[in-house]
């Protein structure tokens, strides 16, 4: 898949797993902390309340120790096949002090049990995306699609 626009970054990629566990690798708090960040970042804490807006409250850690949280909403939740998710608005659909995007994940059935794994990062202006691109989206999403799968394999 490719963007539809020039504010759009998207990863797609056939994983080597059955979809219900990646979406569970989503959902769970208590796996999500095993592969949400790239190595040699963490995930220090990960709070979910998935249902269509429901908030979500995450902490990756810097390997020099530094957390940064980050807080959404869920806009849509359809189990083992979708997630679309925001960063506007913070719990109880209270406004962000700055949206930076919109995200949706897709768990296609690729057969023979493997998934067809498509993470789109929708951003509110060009300069959000060519930043969120400059900070490592590719790498970084890509790099936690294949700790998602390792550990997808092992659930």
């Amino acid at each position: 898949m490719t963007a539809a626009n020039d504010r759009e970054l998207v990863l797609t990629r056939i994983i080597d797993a059955p979809r219900e566990k990646l979406y569970r690798c989503w959902t769970d708090a208590e796996l999500l902390p095993k592969w949400f960040a790239p190595l040699p970042w963490t995930t220090a804490s990960a709070k979910l309340d998935v249902r269509a807006g429901g908030t979500s409250a995450i902490t990756m850690r810097s390997p020099e120790g530094v957390d940064y949280p980050s807080s959404g909403v869920y806009l849509e939740v359809v189990p083992n096949e979708k997630l679309v998710f925001t960063d506007a608005f913070t719990e109880a659909w209270l406004p962000s002090e700055k949206p930076f995007m919109a995200a949706t994940v897709t768990f296609e059935d690729a057969g023979g049990g493997k998934t067809k794994y498509t993470a789109i990062a929708r951003h509110w202006s060009v300069e959000d995306r060519e930043a969120h691109e400059k900070m490592g989206f590719h790498e970084g999403w890509g790099q936690c699609a294949d700790q998602l799968e390792a550990l997808a394999k092992t659930i």
